[in-house]
């Protein structure tokens, strides 16, 4: 429901705010005085493009800003898909400025056109005499079937199982088209697996390999020096281990003389042992360093596959081949199990396939039980708003499953006796066709969430009595539905809970258009006038008085 309308700096329009209420709103005014302008705005904001001409000051920029009520409209995975912060109020504004270049807001968030206008149709149905668009689309057309079987938990299954079945026939579709591809690459794969299998790579082998080759290549002379090494600490000549001892020994003996000495004898000790401790770990390094003339080649040889494999490949690291290798396996296992997995998958496209078929024959099967009523209601309420021979006729073709259900539907209409059914864009005039159109919304209003309804001078071709019963279908409509009417006739503009009156202000340079909000007495003179001139006589006014009474 639109619950605010704010335009500045648009056309004729220097500022203007409307705060319509959530039943019938009127708007009437001379023809040129701005009824149209107000349409263009609210067209900008469902989306429309913009244009730097319609500017009424072009040094400042155009706003067009609108509040609406949503919580009925069941949008929040609309505004989630759109990152977009959900409100039960949401604000959606338009910005141009001097260069034509506009800018888009839902809730002071940008978004783009397309967002406006996928929101804009949910939230605002403008209907004129020459909109045959929505009503002439056959997925408009199965939505009021739907409507009027209430099908909502229907069309949510089937569209649940359509989204499920096709994400299986996808994934089924993409595996079978890789599968000559993969087939083509296994002998390859597995060859290049075969080869990283018979070198089983370990993650840390060529650090060690490396520092084992160091190690290796220089054991002579590291032997030799760990074997002076043992016999400077404690060998024959030179021992220093037995030359600390003595030492050791004499500050034992002069200890009692002087407690320092007692200290330095006591960490002299300490190292004796120390040294003792490392000359043990020297010997044993010593005595593990085996030199034989095969240990080298191995190693070298072993390095040698490691840097071959590398390079083979493309890699600096032993773990870059191993997760290489993991990666062919499964290669390898998928293409080795792909017809397995090919069954698999197409078994489960076709138990989809199933639930679908099923689904829409659900769907189908509710739609055509409604058809008949729907022709019987929509025609005799075209007799209401004067069109005394209308018909139509639903057309219904299977089709195979789409996103909607497997249902071809053609609303076919004639407005003369004797002519058949044909399509609305052959069938109708402007007139005829929103007179159509009202009564189809008119049965709607209590079996769904309308968005607002605007209806642009449909009653063409309607006067009188006929004119009559179009404004009270609208008000009845309106208990439910917010609708927004702008008017010519006095019958309709008599129905509203409020009413708009758009005039030109010419009391400056520029002729400014102005909207206002008629009073009771106001609304009895507009009416007045619109029956009988700028000057309405005195029958007039009753009359007027007459037609505001209900």
């Amino acid at each position: 429901m639109l619950k605010s309308l704010l335009i500045r700096n648009y056309a004729l329009i220097e500022h203007l705010e409307m705060t319509p209420s959530a039943g019938l709103n009127i708007i009437t005014g001379e023809t040129g005085a701005g009824k149209s302008i107000m349409l263009g705005a609210i067209g900008l904001l469902l989306g429309n493009r913009a244009d730097s001409k319609a500017l009424l000051n072009a040094a400042e920029k155009c706003v067009i800003e609108a509040q609406f009520d949503i919580k009925d409209y069941a949008l929040q995975k609309v505004f989630e898909t759109e990152d977009i912060d959900y409100d039960n109020t949401c604000i959606i504004r338009r910005e141009i400025n001097a260069a034509g270049k506009s800018r888009s807001f839902v809730n002071d968030s940008p978004v783009t056109l397309d967002l406006l206008k996928k929101l804009g149709n949910r939230l605002v149905d403008v209907h004129s005499q020459h909109e045959t668009l929505a009503l002439g689309n056959s997925g408009f057309q199965l939505s009021i079937i739907d409507a009027f079987a209430a099908n909502t938990t229907h069309v949510n299954e089937y569209k649940n199982i359509f989204k499920q079945y096709k994400t299986a026939q996808e994934k089924y579709e993409q595996l079978l088209g890789q599968a000559t591809q993969e087939k083509a690459q296994l002998s390859f794969n597995s060859f290049l697996l075969e080869e990283l299998d018979t070198a089983a790579i370990l993650p840390d082998e060529q650090e060690q390999l490396e520092q084992k080759l160091k190690l290796l290549a220089n054991a002579e002379d590291i032997k030799t020096k760990l074997v002076a090494a043992t016999q400077l600490l404690n060998g024959e000549e030179n021992n220093l281990l037995l030359g600390l001892q003595s030492v050791e020994k004499l500050l034992a003996q002069l200890a009692g003389f002087n407690p320092a000495l007692g200290l330095l004898q006591q960490r002299l000790k300490g190292t004796i042992a120390e040294l003792k401790d490392i000359q043990s770990e020297i010997e044993e390094q010593e005595n593990s360093i085996e030199f034989t003339a095969e240990a080298l080649p191995a190693v070298e040889s072993r390095l040698s596959t490691i840097y071959t494999l590398q390079k083979k490949h493309g890699v600096l690291t032993n773990a870059e081949l191993i997760a290489l290798q993991k990666e062919l396996q499964a290669k390898v296992s998928t293409v080795e199990h792909l017809d397995e997995t090919l069954a698999s998958l197409k078994k489960e496209t076709e138990n989809w396939h199933k639930k679908l078929i099923q689904a829409a024959e659900t769907l189908t099967a509710t739609r055509k039980q409604v058809m008949p009523r729907i022709v019987t209601e929509v025609e005799a309420m075209l007799k209401e708003v004067g069109i005394v021979n209308g018909s139509i006729v639903i057309n219904h073709k299977p089709i195979a499953p789409n996103n909607t259900g497997a249902d071809d539907i053609a609303l076919l209409f004639s407005a003369n006796k004797g002519i058949a059914p044909q399509e609305l864009k052959n069938a109708a005039s402007g007139g005829e066709f929103s007179r159509l159109m009202l009564c189809i919304k008119y049965l709607l209003a209590d079996k769904t969430a309308l968005p607002t309804i605007i209806f642009d001078e449909i009653e063409t071709g309607v006067s009188g009595e006929i004119a009559m019963k179009v404004g009270k279908m609208m008000r009845k409509m309106a208990k439910s539905h917010q609708v927004i009417s702008i008017s010519h006739l006095p019958q309709i503009a008599a129905q509203g809970d409020t009413h708009y009156f758009v005039y030109k202000d010419n009391t400056a340079t520029k002729s400014i258009s102005k909207v206002r909000l008629l009073n009771h007495e106001d609304r009895v003179q507009e009416i007045a006038q619109m029956l009988s001139g700028a000057k309405p006589t005195a029958s007039a006014i009753d009359n007027a008085r007459e037609l505001l009474v209900r």
